[in-house]
């Protein structure tokens, strides 16, 4: 029988420096009030100058390690989801692998926007229960701040800097990562983007000054994610949330609803506000 996917660690690492919707009104054309209700979001942590994606990704790790009771050489497996890497290569996974002196482990970035650390995870899950490899280090690690046009209130409200990280392993127990569906909409590419930099279109100078290295956000962006959501999970597999807890499924199902049923600001911020708030109780 193919072995389970077991989450046996996890952990975090996030700057000291905290910026709040307050300072962020000093510098845009904003308020406190006005994040909050379209957004649920209070303060965002920035990178200090020798703060990277690498660096806070390792911290990370380091903590799932520990909470796995494992070591670095136990891994074989580093993935790395980010949007915001330190190159386009080396990845960002091999810079960690290195830090970590996991030098058993295969090392990749997986880059999803978003939904990065989901598919990275269930990458880690699917090559376990192949039997592939039998721990895993799963981590999403960004510093967008590096990437945002701190003149656009649009955007720069929404993004900040951390990581987190789970250690996935193979287990005989029936549970862990069960199911997963993966879904992707390619027409929406331009509704949220970062225009210059790749092979389409290289730095130049005209591309700095025309702000092309920024994160650009159309205002109807979350609208379009909004209307795709409840049509992927209409595909989730039967009997996938079998043996959840309760608290799980009751936060599947306010975010399912508040997607399908076009819920009031007020009851998707007060959502948030509530998984803010108990996030450790929810882990």
């Amino acid at each position: 029988m193919s072995p389970f996917a077991h989450i046996t660690g996890w952990g975090m690492a996030v700057p000291d420096r905290v910026l709040t919707n307050k300072e962020l009104a000093q510098m845009v054309d904003t308020s406190d009030e006005w994040i909050v209700s379209r957004t649920g979001i209070r303060e965002r942590r920035i990178a200090e100058d020798d703060q990277t994606t690498a660096s806070l990704a390792t911290e990370a790790a380091l903590n799932a390690l520990g909470v796995a009771n494992i070591t670095p050489m136990d891994i074989d497996l580093i993935i790395v989801a980010t949007s915001s890497p330190e190159h386009l290569f080396p990845a960002t996974a091999c810079l960690v692998q290195n830090s970590l002196g996991a030098t058993k482990a295969g090392a990749f970035d997986l880059l999803a926007a978003c939904s990065g650390f989901i598919y990275a995870l269930n990458m880690a899950s699917q090559a376990i229960r192949t039997g592939s490899v039998d721990t895993a280090l799963v981590i999403g690690s960004e510093t967008l701040s590096r990437l945002v046009n701190w003149q656009d209130r649009s955007t720069c409200i929404l993004f900040g800097d951390g990581a987190g990280a789970f250690v996935v392993q193979a287990g005989e127990e029936p549970a862990g990562l069960l199911s997963a569906v993966m879904r992707s909409d390619g027409s929406g590419a331009d509704l949220l983007i970062l225009p210059a930099g790749g092979s389409a279109l290289p730095p130049t100078i005209e591309s700095i000054r025309e702000g092309l290295h920024y994160i650009d956000m159309n205002p109807d962006a979350i609208r379009h994610v909004s209307k795709l959501v409840p049509a992927g999970l209409v595909h989730i597999p039967a009997g996938s949330l079998k043996g959840q807890k309760k608290p799980q499924i009751g936060i599947s199902k306010s975010l399912c609803f508040c997607c399908d049923l076009d819920v009031p600001d007020e009851v998707v911020t007060e959502i948030a506000r509530l998984v803010y708030e108990h996030a450790d109780e929810f882990a």
